[in-house]
């Protein structure tokens, strides 16, 4: 029930980006535009796995524990 409106909205999606790609296609992009491009994405990449590490740190060491609310106090 779920997975057939979301395979449609994939599918215009997919529609949808090769629409645009075709219409707003212009010059070939140059080899330092792919360069960029995958500096873009490793960067992204590296600093989401990044911060997605330092939350798995924090709570299997306990920091997460809420030590010092105010709940704690009461």
């Amino acid at each position: 029930m779920v997975i057939v409106p979301l395979l449609v909205l994939l599918g215009l999606a997919f529609w949808f980006v090769g629409a645009s790609w075709e219409r707003f296609a212009g010059d070939a992009i140059p080899a330092y535009g792919y360069v960029a491009i995958g500096g873009g994405v490793f960067f992204s990449l590296l600093v989401g796995g990044g911060l997605m590490a330092l939350v798995f740190y924090s709570s299997r060491h306990g920091y997460d524990d809420g030590k010092g609310d105010a709940e704690d106090r009461n």
